[in-house]
C-alpha cells in the first residue's frame, strides 16, 4: 500500500476510535512501530469494538464512546465469546462460503489486543503516575499455536528457499532471462525498474533484513565501502547489519541510475524509490512483495520477501554452524528463533542415517 494511502486509512480509523486508543497510537509512534503495524492494529481494534457494541457488552452507540471501564471489567468468558465469534462469523469475502477466520488471523487479533491491554495496564501513566487500570484479561487468554514440529516446518520452508547456487541463479534469471517472455509494453516497465528491483532483492538475499527495514532505508544508511547498512529494528533499535559482497554490483548499478531515472532530488532521502506521475516516492512494502512474487514465480516458486530472509539465515548457518551469528545478523535477541535453521541444514543428520 502506498504510504500516502496508508496514512489516509490510518486517519480514517483514528477518527472513530476512543480517546485511549489515540493515546496508545501516539505512544507507539515514539517506539516507533511501523505505520503498517499500527494500521493493522487499528483494524483489529475496530473489529473488536464493533463486536462489543453488537453483543451488548458495551452500551455505547459508536466506537468512540466505548469507555475504559468496559475494557477493565471484561471477563475471560467475554473474550472466549469473542474468539468463538471470530471462528464462526461468515466470511467477509463475497465469493467465499467459508465460515470464520483462520487461526492465524485470530492470533493476530489477540496479539493486537494484548498490546493495547499491556499499554493500558502497565505502560501508560495518569495524573497520579498510575496505569489507567490494572486488570489485564488478555493474560488469561491463550492463543492456539499450529501443531507442527520444527523439523516439519523446516521441511516445508526448505522448498521455498533459494539455497546454494540458486541465490545467484535467481538474480541472474531476473537480470538476463525474465524479460524474454514479456510483451513490449511490459519490457519497457521492467527495464525502467530492473536495476532497482535487482538491488532490493540482492540486498534482502545478502543481509536478511526484514522487508520493513529495507524499505525504510535512507541513502545515508548504506555504506558501500564497508558493505554495511544501518537499520531500525523492531522496537526502534538502530542496528548495523553486514551485507554479503555479492550484492555490491547490484547496489552500485542502482545508485548510478537512481537520481536521473527517478528524478530524485536532495530532499528525496529514501534509498529505494519509485516514480508516480513524475514525483519520486519511497517504495512501499506491498510493491516489493508483488515484485518478489512475480520474479520468484517465474524462476522457481512464488515466495515472499520473508522467505528471502530465511534463505540468508539458512545459508549463513550452513556456512558457520553458529546460531549466535545468525541471530545477530537477523536482529534477534536470542538464538531460540534460529533453531529452525538447524533443522533446515540437516545434511549431517541424513548422512548419519545413511551410514546406519
Amino acid at each position: 500500500m502506498k504510504r500516502e494511502l496508508l496514512l489516509e486509512k490510518i486517519e480514517s480509523y483514528k477518527a472513530i476510535m476512543p480517546w485511549f486508543v489515540l493515546d496508545y497510537y501516539q505512544s507507539k509512534l515514539s517506539v516507533p512501530y511501523s505505520f503498517t503495524t499500527l494500521y493493522e492494529y487499528l483494524k483489529e481494534y475496530k473489529r473488536f469494538f464493533d463486536w462489543l457494541i453488537e453483543s451488548g457488552i458495551s452500551d455505547a452507540h459508536q466506537i468512540a464512546d466505548i469507555d475504559l471501564a468496559t475494557l477493565e471489567h471484561l471477563t475471560k468468558k467475554d473474550m472466549e465469546s469473542f474468539i468463538l465469534y471470530l471462528r464462526e462469523r461468515p466470511s467477509l469475502n463475497t465469493y467465499s462460503t467459508k465460515q470464520g477466520v483462520s487461526q492465524t488471523t485470530i492470533n493476530r487479533t489477540l496479539s493486537a489486543l494484548s498490546s493495547l491491554y499491556k499499554y493500558l495496564t502497565e505502560e501508560v501513566e495518569n495524573d497520579q503516575g498510575e496505569p489507567y487500570f490494572y486488570r489485564n484479561v488478555m493474560k488469561k487468554v491463550s492463543t492456539k499455536k499450529k501443531k507442527e514440529t520444527l523439523a516439519a516446518r523446516a521441511e516445508n520452508i526448505k522448498q521455498k528457499l533459494f539455497l546454494g547456487d540458486e541465490t545467484m541463479d535467481f538474480l541472474e534469471h531476473i537480470d538476463c532471462e525474465y524479460e524474454n517472455k514479456l510483451s513490449n509494453r511490459a519490457k519497457s516497465s521492467f527495464r525502467k525498474n530492473k536495476e532497482r528491483d535487482l538491488a532490493i532483492i540482492a540486498l534482502l538475499l545478502a543481509s536478511g533484513v526484514r522487508l520493513s527495514e529495507a524499505v525504510n532505508l535512507d541513502l545515508k544508511d548504506l555504506n558501500l565501502n564497508m558493505m554495511v547498512i544501518e537499520v531500525t529494528r523492531k522496537g526502534g533499535k538502530r542496528d548495523s547489519v553486514n551485507v554479503a559482497s555479492f550484492a555490491k554490483p547490484y547496489l552500485e548499478a542502482y545508485l548510478e541510475i537512481r537520481a536521473p531515472r527517478y528524478k530524485a532530488e536532495k530532499q528525496d532521502t529514501a534509498l529505494f524509490i519509485s516514480e508516480y506521475r513524475g514525483v519520486p516516492n519511497r517504495i512501499d512494502a506491498s510493491s516489493v512483495e508483488k515484485m518478489v512474487a512475480k520474479y520468484s514465480q517465474d524462476f522457481k516458486i512464488r515466495v515472499t520477501p520473508h522467505k528471502l530472509r530465511h534463505t540468508l539465515a539458512t545459508r549463513l548457518y550452513d556456512a558457520t554452524k553458529s546460531q549466535v551469528l545468525v541471530s545477530h545478523q537477523l536482529g534477534h535477541a536470542s538464538t531460540q528463533v534460529t533453531d529452525l535453521y538447524t533443522h533446515i541444514v540437516n545434511d549431517e543428520q541424513k548422512n548419519a542415517l545413511d551410514n546406519l
